[in-house]
């Protein structure tokens, strides 16, 4: 069976409406950053165009990779340029993550928005947990479609939800799933404050300004659960 929910021609299309122009300086994770900017070494699975890992190395980690079946490399050296960073700092490696072998570990083993796009959760996740160092650490991020953003992407854009497995996001098999490794304070959870997107496709323009304004309401409601919360996190150590 086909492990993969999408391909290059639907990333294609994700990322021709993408602009990258800053590194966040906010992200939903930071209270995982104190012990993460230990490492000495990251990558990022699935980590085109390299904004993680421009994060990464502005606080403090400068051995960054990104790894992903699609690269595009003058896309990444314009990020790179517009955010300050030295030219090739972030380390490209262009191969299917189901492929890829490597004698090299690392540090810090993170992804965001990659382990929903497969049917497979359980392998995902353990080829993750396999390029951890003898200290690293498993930081992984996932939406929550099964919520509040999972009505608003059925109503508006269903071909995304679509892309997406939902099953990959139920915490109760996320928590049997991360019990079978070997990882020291392992934590599956919610995370992030309430927040509604759209993909910036064109034909969702119109629409993105009124989720917009109904994510601003849905912060009223800062409670960390299913039908709220915009994330799932997974973090781990060795």
């Amino acid at each position: 069976m086909d492990n993969n929910i999408t391909d290059k021609n639907y990333w294609d299309n994700y990322w021709s409406n993408y602009k990258f122009e800053q590194v966040p300086e906010k992200v939903v994770f930071k209270k995982y950053m104190p012990s993460l900017s230990k490492g000495n070494s990251f990558i990022e699975i699935g980590g085109f165009p390299g904004v993680f890992a421009s994060y990464f190395y502005k606080h403090g980690v400068k051995d960054v990779t990104l790894l992903d079946f699609y690269i595009n490399k003058d896309i990444v050296h314009n990020f790179e340029k517009a955010n300050g960073i030295p030219p090739d700092t972030i380390q490209c490696i262009k191969s299917d993550f189901f492929t890829f072998n490597s004698e090299r570990k690392y540090d810090i083993v993170f992804s965001a928005g990659f382990v929903e796009h497969f049917l497979d959760t359980k392998n995902v996740i353990k080829r993750h947990v396999d390029l951890l160092s003898d200290n690293g650490q498993l930081l992984i991020l996932l939406p929550n479609f099964l919520g509040l953003n999972g009505y608003v992407q059925k109503i508006f854009d269903k071909e995304n939800l679509e892309s997406h497995n939902l099953d990959s996001m139920k915490i109760k098999k996320l928590r049997e799933i991360v019990k079978g490794f070997d990882l020291n304070n392992a934590e599956v959870d919610y995370i992030g404050k309430p927040m509604l997107w759209l993909e910036p496709k064109p034909q969702n323009m119109n629409k993105r300004k009124y989720i917009k304004m109904l994510s601003y309401l849905s912060k009223l409601l800062p409670v960390k659960s299913r039908l709220m919360s915009p994330y799932i996190v997974i973090y781990g150590s060795k």
